[in-house]
Formats: C-alpha cells, sequence, structure tokens
C-alpha cells in the first residue's frame, strides 16, 4: 500500500532581499514558502548563493592549502577579488576588512576604505562588506566604508544588540541592507531585528547571521536554531522573516580538521558544512576555497534541477 507523505503548507513568506546596483549585477535571497528543498511543499523562488570571501590585506595565517588556488594576487586585494570573479567565475563577493583590527595590522580606516573602493571599481559583481571584528574600530571604519560605497545597495556588517546603532544608521543613509548578528539564539536573533527595525530601516534589509561552528563542532544546535526561527517565521512572525547568511569559510578553516590534514580534507569539510546548512535554510553561504564553492555551486543547481525550478 503506498504511503501518503504529510505536506506542510504555510501562508507566510521569507523576505526577499536584494544586493547590487540596480541595472548592473543583482542578487536576490530570501522568498521561501517552505523549508529548503521541499519542493512539493512551497516555493523556494530564489534558490541559495555562494559568495568567495577575500580580505581587504593578504592573509599570513591562512593555510598553503587555501592560499594556492589564488596564486600571487592573494597579497593584492585588488587582483586577489579580480581573480575570484575572472578566474573562478565568482558572482557574489565577500570582503571582510580585517586590517583594520588591532591585531591585524590596525591599518588606519581611510587605507581600509581606499582598498574597498579599488575593489568595488574593479569588480563589477553585488558586495558583502564585513568589519574587522573590533567594536571600536567598526563604528569608526563602517560608516566611512559605507559612505564610499553609496548607491552601491551593499549587504554590511555585523549588528549586534550590543552594536548596532552606528552601523544601522549609516546603511539607512547610504541606502545599503545589513547583516544582523545574534549568538545561536532565537529570542536575540529576533530582538536585534526588532532593534535595527525600529531605527527605521525596512526590514526587507535586513539579513540574519545565527553565528555557527563547522561540521562536528555542535552543528547540530545551529541547524535547530536555524529551522526553528524559519519555522517561526512561516507561522508568521515578521521579526524572524529574514533570509540567513552563513560565514562558512571563516568557521571552517579555524578548526584543525581543515588546516592540518591536507587539501582534500579541508575543502570537504567546507563543502560538508555548507551543504548542511542549506538544509538548515541558508540563503547564502560565504566560502574561502573556490573549489568549495564550485562544488556547494553544483549541489543547489542539482537539487534546484531535479524539481524543475
Amino acid at each position: 500500500m503506498a504511503i501518503e507523505l504529510v505536506k506542510e503548507k504555510y501562508s507566510n513568506a521569507i523576505n526577499v532581499v536584494e544586493i547590487g546596483r540596480p541595472g548592473t549585477s543583482v542578487i536576490r535571497v530570501g522568498g521561501e514558502t517552505a523549508l529548503p528543498f521541499l519542493f512539493k511543499e512551497g516555493a523556494m523562488p530564489n534558490v541559495p548563493v555562494t559568495a568567495l570571501e577575500i580580505l581587504d590585506c593578504e592573509p599570513t595565517d591562512w593555510p598553503d592549502t587555501l592560499r594556492e588556488p589564488f596564486g600571487k594576487a592573494i597579497k593584492d586585494p585588488v587582483k586577489w577579488a579580480k581573480t575570484a570573479v575572472e578566474k573562478f567565475g565568482s558572482s557574489f563577493l565577500c570582503v571582510r576588512l580585517q586590517s583594520a583590527h588591532p591585531d591585524y595590522g590596525n591599518r588606519p580606516s581611510g587605507e581600509s576604505v581606499s582598498v574597498l573602493k579599488a575593489i568595488a571599481k574593479e569588480v563589477k559583481v553585488p558586495l558583502v562588506v564585513i568589519g574587522c571584528g573590533d567594536d571600536e574600530k567598526d563604528n569608526d571604519l563602517l560608516p566611512k566604508a559605507s559612505q564610499a560605497l553609496k548607491g552601491e545597495n551593499c549587504l554590511f556588517g555585523i549588528a549586534t544588540q550590543e552594536n548596532y546603532k552606528t552601523l544601522t544608521a549609516t546603511c539607512l543613509a547610504d541606502g545599503h541592507s545589513i547583516i544582523s548578528e545574534s549568538p545561536i539564539d532565537v529570542n536575540i536573533a529576533k530582538q536585534v531585528n526588532i532593534l535595527v527595525s525600529d531605527m527605521g530601516l525596512d526590514p526587507k534589509r535586513i539579513v540574519m547571521h545565527t553565528t555557527m561552528t563547522a561540521l562536528g563542532y555542535g552543528m547540530e544546535y545551529v541547524y535547530s536554531i536555524m529551522e526553528r526561527s524559519r519555522l517561526a517565521a512561516f507561522m508568521g512572525d515578521k521579526m524572524l522573516s529574514m533570509p540567513f547568511i552563513l560565514l562558512v569559510g571563516a568557521e571552517t578553516w579555524k578548526v584543525k580538521e581543515a588546516r592540518e590534514f591536507g587539501r582534500n580534507q579541508g575543502v570537504n569539510w567546507e563543502i560538508a558544512t555548507s551543504v548542511s546548512m542549506l538544509q538548515a535554510g541558508a540563503d547564502i553561504l560565504v566560502v574561502r576555497h573556490p573549489d568549495s564553492a564550485k562544488a556547494v555551486t553544483n549541489y543547489i543547481n542539482g537539487m534546484t534541477k531535479r524539481e524543475g525550478k
């Protein structure tokens, strides 16, 4: 006897967020009305996307496995960006302004912004721009970076519960979208989204970063938090109806299994983590190795093609 599978139907959808200047290359994420790849239960109008991550300086602490594909270009952020786009076909880039961090060069904000402007001039793809991670430096750096790319409709991050006002204000003024971050907690994720939207930023310009871990480091907890957030959105919670961005590369390549056991294991670790996050609901995956980006994109294409999407 045939078994009839239970199908869940929801009346609410994830917000659609556009990144990139209209008239050029634009990335659209979100819009789902069902859990990932369950096409018989709902729509997935915008398939997930991958972005290669680059830094605004040479990454001296990256393993050789990760540096090798980019060759000498990795010493020059602009050449690195062009290599990512022209050689490896990345249609989306994440630029981390790492050099401004006190422990990573402490470069003046103006110099980091100049590098960012040069990258934006040379590569005509949508950009995610992330600060150095030091709140004091980012509150000086990110407004200048935002102003330098005014009108480019980038995705800027990262806004947290403790440090969101400056970045929200500058994104509001310069027409950018924002990444809101929470420490793997549904309630805090919702609270940060409320705080950002209360300042006047349209919720349809917010992308959530739940924080995450790599494969084998408690990733199942990240998965459950993302799934709970997505189900709450489908049930009508507008403050959890934002697409997800996951910084997979940053998490994967700091674990010893990826760094110390040869090229294939590191790449496979990044791919496995990415695929797991896709099944949890990720809309944007930021990876570091071009082979990972290619494999994950092929996986996404295979999953959507199989269903005729």
